[in-house]
C-alpha cells in the first residue's frame, strides 16, 4: 500500500514531539493567567516619584543668553461688581388702579385716539350714529314680551352691549367708533328680530 499526502500529514500531527509541544505551550497560556489579574511590577504610587534626570549643559562661555525671552502674561485685575445685591427683595409690581371710580370693575381706563374730525363730519357721524341707536333699541324693545331661547338671548344682550359702548364712546366724542358700534347693535338687533 502506498502512502498518500493526506496520510503523511495525519502521521506528523500524531507524532508525541508535537503533542507534547502543544500540551506545554496550552499549560504555559493557563498558568499565567490573564493579564488585567496580574499585578504589577512597579505600583503606581512610587511611580509618580520617579522623575527623569536633567541634561547638564557646559557651555564655553559663562553668560550666554536665553534663546527665548521670558513671557509673562499680565493679567488685568478683575472689574468691579456690575449690579450692586440688594439686601431686601424687590417689590411685587400690581395693577394701577383706576383713577375713574365710577367705571366698572371689569373695564379700566384706556387712553383712546380721537380723529381729529371737522365740525361737519362730526355731525353727520353723530346723526349716522343716532340713526342706528334708535333702530337697535327699537328693534330690542320689539322682543321684550317674547319668550327667547339661549341663542336669542345671546344676541339681545350683545345688542345691548353695543348699545352702551356706542354711548361711550359718543360721550367721549369719539363719533367714528360710536358709528360702528351703532351699526353692529343695528345689525345684530335685525338678525334677532328675524330669528324671533
Amino acid at each position: 500500500m502506498t502512502r498518500t499526502f493526506a496520510q503523511a500529514r495525519n502521521a506528523v500531527m500524531r507524532s508525541p514531539v508535537l503533542m507534547i509541544f502543544g500540551v506545554f505551550g496550552t499549560a504555559a497560556l493557563m498558568v499565567s493567567g490573564c493579564a488585567a489579574q496580574r499585578k504589577q511590577a512597579i505600583p503606581w504610587s512610587t511611580a509618580v516619584l520617579v522623575r527623569p534626570a536633567a541634561l547638564q549643559r557646559s557651555s564655553p562661555a559663562g553668560n550666554v543668553e536665553d534663546p527665548l525671552p521670558d513671557l509673562r502674561m499680565e493679567i488685568p485685575p478683575p472689574p468691579g461688581p456690575l449690579a450692586v445685591a440688594r439686601q431686601t427683595p424687590a417689590r411685587p409690581r400690581g395693577v394701577a388702579s383706576s383713577t375713574n371710580q365710577n367705571a366698572p370693575n371689569g373695564k379700566l381706563d384706556t387712553p383712546q385716539i380721537v380723529p381729529d374730525l371737522s365740525s361737519q363730519e362730526s355731525a353727520l357721524l353723530r346723526r349716522e350714529t343716532d340713526l342706528n341707536l334708535s333702530a337697535a333699541e327699537r328693534n330690542l324693545a320689539a322682543t321684550a314680551g317674547k319668550t327667547l331661547n339661549a341663542m336669542q338671548s345671546d344676541l339681545a344682550s350683545k345688542v345691548r352691549g353695543f348699545i352702551s359702548d356706542a354711548r361711550e364712546a359718543g360721550l367721549a366724542g369719539d363719533w367714528a367708533r360710536a358709528r360702528e358700534l351703532a351699526k353692529k347693535a343695528q345689525i345684530l338687533s335685525e338678525e334677532l328680530i328675524g330669528s324671533v
